[in-house]
Parts: structure tokens; C-alpha cells; sequence
């Protein structure tokens, strides 16, 4: 019987020390159930966080890493898997995931979300409050929200004027 495989994604470079916080005491309790902790495989934020949680409860870890070098996993990492695929990854730690996990984090995070929702994975979020990530985007100019048809158009033409016919 295969062991279950819990997927965790959440904020990398940047993650609140309370999010990391909670990816170390959730790698801990997925330890303690015997289950395999999987994530991105970098030595930062959730991710280093959940695999030290994990490790130091004995539990085992497998990262899916970006880029080709198994030297920038986190020491914490059991199985690097050395992809190149850059954000690509995120397809395979969401269907080699049996669940998914996310704490907060930012576009990559929604990436993997989004993915693991599409292809039927059930997905906890803990403590991540997404309408406060979508503010963040509105706030930086990145997202906007408008109600009608009408106004996708007026927006477009005020974000890129210089592609309007004179």
C-alpha cells in the first residue's frame, strides 16, 4: 500500500516567519502520520520550512525542483527530483500529490492552486486569505476588477494608449 503523498506549497523568498512557522509545524504533524511531505525543494520559505518540519519528526521529503542543479534543494530534502522546467514544475508536484496544502504565497502559489483545483485535486488552505493576495495585485496595478464588458475595453485603452487607432 502506497503512502500518502501531501503536497505543500506556499510562499518561498519572503514568507512571513509566521507562514514558516506553520509550514514547520505542519511538516511535523505530516511526519508524525507517517505520510510523505512533498514541495518545491528550495532551501526558503514554506518549503524549507514544511521539509524541516517533516525531517525533524523523521518523516521523509521529496522536492521538485526548477531548475537542473540538486545542490540548490534544502538540506532538508530527502529526494531532490531535478526538473529544468522552471514554474513547469508546478504541474508535477500538484498531480504527484495525493492533496495539497497551501499556506500563503504569492503567484506561484495561485499557479499551483489553480492547478491542483483544474485537475481535481482537493486542496486545504491554511490560514490563506486569498482575497488579501488579490488585493496585493489590484494595489500594484497588476489586477484590475471592473464590472461590465464596457469597461474591460475602457480599461485596456487606459493601460496600453498607445495601441489605440487615432
Amino acid at each position: 500500500m502506497q503512502k500518502l503523498i501531501v503536497g505543500v506549497i506556499g510562499g518561498g523568498e519572503g514568507a512571513p516567519p509566521e507562514v514558516c512557522e506553520l509550514a514547520y509545524k505542519l511538516g511535523g504533524l505530516i511526519a508524525q502520520q507517517g505520510w510523505i511531505l512533498l514541495n518545491g525543494g528550495w532551501s526558503v520559505g514554506v518549503m524549507d520550512a514544511s521539509a524541516r518540519g517533516a525531517k525533524e519528526h523523521n518523516g521523509l521529503t521529496v522536492g521538485v525542483l526548477p531548475d537542473r542543479h540538486k545542490e540548490l534543494a534544502s538540506a532538508y530534502i530527502d529526494i531532490p527530483i531535478v526538473t529544468g522546467m522552471g514554474d513547469g514544475r508546478n504541474i508535477i508536484n500538484v498531480l504527484s500529490s495525493d492533496i495539497v496544502v497551501a499556506l500563503p504565497g504569492r503567484s506561484g502559489t495561485i499557479s499551483e492552486l489553480a492547478l491542483a483545483l483544474k485537475n481535481g485535486k482537493k486542496v486545504i488552505l491554511l490560514n490563506f486569505p486569498l482575497p488579501d493576495l488579490f488585493v496585493e495585485y489590484q494595489k500594484a496595478g497588476i489586477m484590475v476588477l471592473v464590472n461590465k464588458p464596457e469597461e474591460v475595453i475602457a480599461k485596456i485603452k487606459e493601460l496600453y494608449p498607445f495601441e489605440q487607432d487615432e
